[in-house]
């Protein structure tokens, strides 16, 4: 069965509420690498339940759909199916001990052509108990199997092109040997991450780390580096996913300071020298 992009942007999801308690954030922040340093007071803000704050990039995950795709209903090949890219936009930051809910949609199918495979993009917005907005997810998934099905709908406008001067500052992170298995009980339990026999058939040497992991620690160098670990400070973080990381790979992290609190970012893996994240994007007020 292939994709009938009609069919797929009629995809309906329930409205979801998440409560964000004291386990489900702490759990979050260890599982993207916070309290590597268990004695860095600003990591601790997130890891510890005292004066607890939320990661901004925990509203990545808030309200994710699950594995929809491998419905056979989808038309879509679930076993080719990677994230191709997210963004985030906070209006409001998060807060422990209140419930989320969520709304996701399918917005377009864009076509690459046979041999290309096909891009899904999805737009989730998040209110709080109040009804007011709490921001807006962004994602597109790469169905890399599926080109040739068709347009429609609209798609994310594409990030603007990268600085071409050196970075002016590194943030170096860890991940751990176990990061996708401990990050895979934030929701996403797809085999590509856990299962070397998933991973193989997908094309890939191992289980690799979730590329939302990748981007939340994308979102913690920039709260070293820029924003002294104040999760207020960091509303905005998207980034393409360009290439996979292996867990117990050292990340490295590129980012550009632009007028108004624009940032640029980019994530490497020096050991390899691939770069895993590009046309990295976040806001950072003062």
């Amino acid at each position: 069965m292939a994709i009938d992009p009609e069919r797929l942007l009629a995809t309906v999801f329930p409205e979801t509420a998440t409560l964000l308690d004291e386990r489900s954030v702490l759990l979050y922040a260890l599982s993207v690498g916070l309290g590597s340093d268990p004695v860095d007071a600003g990591q601790l803000r997130f890891a510890y339940e005292k004066n607890l704050q939320v990661l901004p990039s925990m509203a990545l995950v808030i309200g994710w759909p699950g594995l929809w795709f491998t419905s056979a209903a989808s038309g879509i090949d679930a076993g080719a199916v990677v994230n191709a890219g997210h963004h985030l936009t906070l209006v409001r930051p998060l807060e422990a001990a209140r419930t989320v809910h969520a709304h996701t949609r399918i917005i377009g199918i864009e076509d690459k052509g046979a041999g290309r495979g096909a891009l899904v993009h999805l737009e989730r917005e998040l209110k709080g108990e109040d009804g007011a907005l709490i921001g807006h997810v962004a994602s597109s998934l790469l169905c890399r199997a599926d080109g040739g099905c068709g347009s429609a709908g609209r798609i994310h406008e594409p990030a603007p092109a990268m600085p071409v001067t050196p970075p002016e500052l590194c943030v170096e992170l860890p991940t751990l040997a176990q990061s996708a298995l401990l990050y895979r009980l934030n929701g996403d339990l797809h085999p590509l991450h856990a299962d070397p026999a998933a991973a193989r058939a997908a094309g890939f040497e191992r289980p690799i780390l979730h590329g939302l992991c990748t981007l939340a620690m994308a979102g913690h160098a920039l709260l070293r580096a820029l924003c002294d670990y104040d999760a207020r400070r960091l509303t905005g973080l998207g980034a393409r996913f360009t290439a996979p990381v292996y867990p117990g790979e050292r990340i490295a992290f590129d980012i550009w300071q632009q007028p108004g609190g624009a940032v640029r970012f980019r994530a490497r893996v020096p050991s390899r020298g691939a770069t895993v994240l590009d046309h990295g994007t976040a806001a950072v007020t003062p």
